[in-house]
């Protein structure tokens, strides 16, 4: 397993490649070079998104530990950063968060809570959003794009006992019956680890207590964020000259960030995007060329945004004006978060 990320990165690329050459490249870099600087400004857009999602998972946060919102806004760009460009299937962006989060002084049981419920909270709204881009292709394509809303519909089918398995553990301290079960096997070595996991735990039931905080992220926060990413596929296919509606660009985003979720083994979901973009936009009625220069316009997008951010991630590791952390149980933290994450659906 020690290579596959990179495996599967150079396989999503050869994908990307193929695609690309079967829908003869020079037409799909025609798409991309009168588009010009219209796919920077659709890029920049994603400014937009990273605002929504930095003040949705501050709310997530409370008491005076809770960061400004521009550290906040700091915090989104650095994980989507590593993510997004890095073979750590996702999950590396969340480590990074921590450390950054218990750095600025927050408590790692609020910190990891706020995190863990910021996964669950975003993996119900793409849920949604995946089922409203479903309901829409049912609703207005032809019978070969009715195959694929019913492939895609048995997608979500399958995502529905991971998050009913969730709703029925939410309130069972998971993590402090798991640490305490390791601290048996162990003869009670581990045993300053289960007053720490049921302090986790403690921190996620804090946030689920806030209703209003919860229903506001999910309709509120999640909404905004999603439309802010439609906006960038809008804009680039504005540009690409093959206008669509804000409402079938919403439909593209939510079915690509499903596909994409779904393959969080490929780093930058190389070759994903690309044959999802095409799946998806030809169901709605848009060539492969053009379909293809707007998986390249995505791309622009993660270079123009993505790499300051894995930049300013290392500023931030170097820099010494924030508190830090408590080097004795630095790295006990650090892989609790990591396997607390990957827990969740």
């Amino acid at each position: 397993m020690k290579h596959f990320g990179r495996v599967a990165a150079l396989a999503g690329l050869l994908l990307s490649l193929w695609l690309i050459w079967q829908e003869h490249p020079a037409v799909v870099f025609a798409s991309l070079r009168v588009a010009g600087a219209g796919l920077l400004l659709a890029g920049l857009a994603h400014v937009l998104s990273m605002l929504a999602n930095a003040r949705g998972w501050q709310t997530l946060i409370f008491g005076p530990q809770r960061p400004s919102f521009l550290q906040m806004l700091q915090l989104v760009w650095i994980r989507e950063s590593v993510n997004s460009l890095l073979p750590v299937a996702r999950v590396g962006g969340e480590i990074v968060s921590f450390r950054m989060l218990r750095r600025w002084g927050v408590r790692g049981p609020a910190a990891l809570g706020s995190l863990i419920v910021d996964v669950q909270l975003t993996v119900i709204s793409q849920l949604l959003f995946t089922m409203v881009g479903i309901g829409f292709l049912f609703a207005h394509a032809q019978s070969g794009t009715l195959r694929l809303a019913g492939q895609l519909a048995w997608g979500v089918v399958a995502l529905a006992p991971p998050l009913l398995l969730f709703a029925i553990v939410q309130h069972a301290s998971p993590f402090e019956r798991l640490t305490r079960a390791l601290n048996h096997l162990t003869s009670g070595k581990l045993g300053t680890l289960v007053g720490e996991s049921a302090n986790v735990d403690e921190s996620i039931k804090q946030v689920w207590r806030k209703h209003g905080v919860v229903l506001r992220y999910l309709f509120v926060w999640q909404p905004l964020q999603c439309v802010a990413t439609s906006f960038e596929i809008w804009l680039a296919l504005y540009f690409l000259g093959s206008p669509v509606s804000l409402v079938e660009a919403v439909v593209i985003e939510s079915l690509i960030q499903a596909i994409s979720s779904a393959a969080f083994f490929v780093p930058g979901g190389l070759g994903v995007q690309e044959g999802g973009f095409i799946v998806i936009g030809g169901a709605l009625g848009i060539d492969p060329a053009t379909c293809l220069a707007l998986a390249g316009a995505r791309r622009i997008r993660d270079l123009l945004m993505f790499v300051p951010g894995l930049l300013a991630w290392q500023f931030a590791e170097s820099s010494r004006g924030a508190p830090p952390v408590r080097q004795a149980g630095a790295a006990g933290e650090q892989v609790r978060v990591e396997s607390a994450i990957r827990r969740e659906p």
